[in-house]
Order: C-alpha cells, then structure tokens, then sequence
C-alpha cells in the first residue's frame, strides 16, 4: 500500500502555470518576467552579505521533541546578520497539505513572519516573512494521499493496520491537491484574481520592479512577500541565484523493451514486493511500542525513518516500472536555465552564480545516489552545462560555470566536489542541506567517493548525518549559514549550524567553517 501518490510531470507543470496565470494577456502587456524578482531590502548594492540554508524540514514534533524547532531557534542569533533564506525544499511533510502548515511551518518559523507573536493567527496562504524565505518545491510538496485514505476507504484492513500503527505520519485528510498549498503558501497566486480590473491593479502594484528583461515582481520583506513561479532568479550583491523545480525534469527513462530490460523489470518488480512486505512489518512492530516511553518512542522515530526510506525507494521503482508513458521532461524550464546562465556569464556586474533546487545530482546518503530519479537529474542537468559552457567558451577564464549548487531531498548534510566528470558540470562545490528537521539518514556504506562507469567523479569532504547504534545513536540536525566574500570570483565561507540530539538530550555540535 503506497502512502503517497504523486501527478505527473505533465500535470505538474499545467497545474503551477494555471497559478500564476503564465503570460495572461495583461501580464504580456505589461513586459512583465514572471521568471525574475528584485528583492528589494535596500541593500543590494553591498559588496558582502550572509544568507541562511535549511531544507527537508517540514515535520512537526516527534511526540517528544521538535527538532525543527531546534534547528530554528539555532538560526535566531543569525537572523539579523543574514538576508534571507533559502530553502531547498520539503516544506511540508508528509504529502504537503494546507493542514499542516500551521504545525509543520508556521509555528517552528514564528520570529520570521509578521504576526509572529501570535502564530496561531497566520494563515498559511496570508504569510508575509520579517526575513525573505526563498523556497523551491520539493517532492512532498506535491504528494497526494491515494483515494484509499478517503473517509469511505476508512474500513479496510490495511488502513485499520495504518490507523493502529504508533507511527506519526503527519498524514490528515487530504494531500497538496497536486502543490496547491506550496502555491497558495509561496507563489503569487494569480489565479484568485476573478476581475481583470483587480488583476491590473495587482500587477502595476507589486510588479514594478525594473530589469534587463522588463517589469517584474517587487519583494519586499515585512510586506510583501510573494515568488512570481515555481522556479524563479533574483540577483543579490552581485550573485546571480537561479531557484529550480526539479520535480518536473526527474522523470527517469522507462525501461527499454529488450531482454535486458525486461530483466532489470523483473529484478525490480520483486525489489519492490519486499519493500511492501517490509513496510507491514515496520507498522505491525509499532504497534507494539509506547509512544510514552522515551526509548520506546526513539524506536517508533526509527522506524518512520525506514519507512520514508522505504516509500521513497517505491516512488522511484515505480516511476522506471511504468512503461506505457511518454517520458515528460521540463524543456521550457531547462532552456530557461541554460539562456539565464548564458545571459548571467555575459554580464559584467556578476561575479558568481548559486543555484538551489531539491533532487541533488551528487550525493553520498544511502540510499540516493543509485536512484533513477539522481541519474535524471544529474544527465538533465550536464546537458544544460554543456550547451551552456559551448555558447560562452572563454568568457569562464577556467572559473566552472556555477560557484555553488544546493539541494536537498536527502536528510543530512553533504559537502562534495566534482572532479573531472567529462561534462561542464566539473569542479563545481555541491551542498546537500537537507537535514533540518525530518528524519536523518546515514551515509552509504561505500563511502565518500562516487563512481560513475568506474570512473572517480565526485568525493564528499563533509557528511553530518544519522550515526552510532543503539545507546549511542546520534542525530545531529542542521543547516547553513553562508557568509559570501567580495571578489571575482567571490568566496564563501561555509558555516554548518549542527544541534544534535543524543540520549534523549539536545547539545550544539561544532563544525569548523570552510571556504570555497
């Protein structure tokens, strides 16, 4: 029984456009970019500036601690000396419903929001942020709950089983409605503009912002705090930040209709009957356990972090298993990035570039790096960098096209470089920040280095992330704050902001700064 059920890509990208009503004939009228935004805070003319990261935190509390509440309260001192945040997303778990974001977002983040002082107040498609919180929609912000979790499916045994389990799934009565909520929460929500009338005096109200590509949305901490899309870029202090949905360019190939493929079928097919069969095992064991008991609860957190391991490895058999589709690929999105990233290199005034989206390319968590949905990933994004480093040849000087890459999706903290991949997506830095309040995960058994065809094309300097067995488990969660450097190419200097949880108590863990 799936717990999650995801829209097609197809589906994703319609829906999203609907939204915001993509190029609605009074938007084209204006010149307005709904790609782009200024974030207006009076101070984007400085040399040097701080930002804060956290990712995958959407959780409420584990029956007897927050830990994304800690990982908040870690960033308070910082908040005056950052910026904005940035988030690498997950916002929401577990299928992303407008139920949850009062528990999960809204009182874990009270000091940055206006209104904070009485959270309980704030509704989820009424924020307006004190500090910029900048997100990129992850892969629960899209989930739905299948139809079996609807109130005339409430008499089936496996569902009697789920509802007998001891497991928080944070889980209510409806899922995203296919990323409604993030939308609502995050994006500017066009589509609520039933009079032409009031839709234009909307846009020459918050769209007044000037760039090279014409008019676009004004973002104004403490008023208003609206993103024009799902993917979106903004220039800071001279840093050109591309934010990206990568839900919708992670569809894996089908499997190819060859010996070979129907092969890898029947070794996945059967991979995923023992998923399934471990799943029931997990929520049949729960119910054993008292949530009341602090032992017995670290257990039942344990086997929620198995049991999302264990979903997500489903989603991503499921999504190569399905064969009578035609693979979606976000072409608009990816020729976007390509002619911004060409434009960003053949602008004087630049000097880096950040891009921030959830599915990581490289990554040493456990389970992650084989996955269908990494490869996609990975190969969509070479082909962008590739076409990318052809169109500017030298104006790079040797410098790699990108400064800084930051993702999420897996639930830990990973710093690795790119070697020599034999694409444009070499020696570039890559932070997975996705442990701020979800379950963590360990490190794969392999190690630090990432093979690729046998070849060494990525190694992890830094893994903060689940550790230690039994009385000595571990969980340090985290999250960044990047100080970024004036100069051509700039430096940043990488501050991981770890609090960990270990027998029961919560202790601050430090980690030296590193700059790349």
């Amino acid at each position: 029984m799936k717990f999650v059920s995801e829209p097609a890509i197809a589906d994703k990208i319609r829906k999203m456009k609907q939204r915001v009503r993509w190029q609605d004939p009074l938007v084209v009228q204006r010149g307005i970019d709904q790609t782009r935004l200024v974030l207006d805070d009076g101070r984007t003319d400085e040399p040097e500036f701080s930002f804060l990261v956290v990712g995958d935190s959407g959780s409420g509390a584990h029956r007897t601690h927050n830990p994304q509440r800690q990982v908040a309260k870690l960033m308070l001192p910082h908040s005056e000396e950052c910026r904005f945040l940035l988030h690498t997303g997950d916002v929401i778990y577990l299928v992303g419903s407008s139920e949850y974001y009062q528990q999960n977002f809204i009182q874990p983040y009270r000091e940055f929001l206006l209104g904070g002082e009485q959270p309980q107040r704030i509704a989820y498609d009424q924020m307006v942020f004190r500090l910029p919180i900048l997100p990129v929609p992850g892969n629960h912000d899209y989930y739905d709950l299948p139809l079996i979790f609807g109130l005339a499916s409430l008499v089936t045994l496996p569902v009697r089983k789920l509802l007998g389990s001891k497991l928080d799934l944070d889980v209510g009565w409806h899922g995203s409605r296919q990323g409604d909520a993030y939308a609502r929460a995050f994006l500017d929500y066009l589509k609520a503009f039933m009079l032409p009338s009031d839709l234009a005096r909307h846009l020459d109200t918050h769209y007044t912002a000037k760039t090279e590509t014409g008019r676009c949305l004004r973002y104004e901490p403490g008023h208003f705090t609206r993103l024009p899309n799902r993917y979106y870029t903004f220039r800071y202090c001279g840093i050109d930040f591309f934010a990206l949905d990568s839900n919708t360019f992670n569809d894996p190939p089908p499997l190819p209709a060859t010996r070979e493929g129907e092969a890898d079928r029947r070794v996945l097919e059967k991979r995923r009957v023992e998923m399934e069969q471990q799943k029931q095992q997990i929520m049949e064991d729960s119910a054993k356990l008292n949530p009341d008991e602090p032992s017995e609860a670290e257990q039942l957190d344990d086997m929620r972090v198995k049991l999302s391991q264990i979903d997500e490895i489903i989603v991503d058999i499921d999504k190569q298993l399905t064969s009578d589709k035609t693979t979606v690929i976000d072409t608009e999105q990816l020729d976007w990035l390509k002619q911004q990233l060409i434009e960003s290199w053949h602008t004087k005034e630049v000097k880096g570039r950040v891009i921030y989206f959830h599915h990581p390319p490289y990554v040493t968590e456990a389970t992650k790096w084989e996955q269908a949905q990494t490869l996609a990933v990975r190969s969509r994004l070479r082909d962008v960098l590739d076409a990318v480093a052809e169109a500017v040849g030298s104006l790079t000087d040797g410098r790699p096209l990108v400064d800084l890459v930051l993702n999420g999706h897996a639930h830990c903290l990973d710093y690795l470089q790119t070697m020599d991949t034999g694409h444009a997506d070499s020696n570039i830095n890559w932070i997975v920040c996705g442990g701020s309040g979800y379950s963590l995960r360990r490190q794969r058994t392999e190690g630090a280095d990432l093979l690729e065809d046998q070849r060494l094309v990525a190694r992890s300097h830094l893994f903060v992330g689940r550790n230690g067995h039994g009385s000595e488990k571990r969980r340090p969660y985290s999250c960044l704050r990047i100080d970024v450097k004036d100069g051509r190419p700039p430096k940043f200097i990488i501050r991981s902001l770890v609090i960990e949880r270990y027998q029961g108590q919560w202790c601050d863990r430090q980690i030296q700064p590193f700059t790349i």
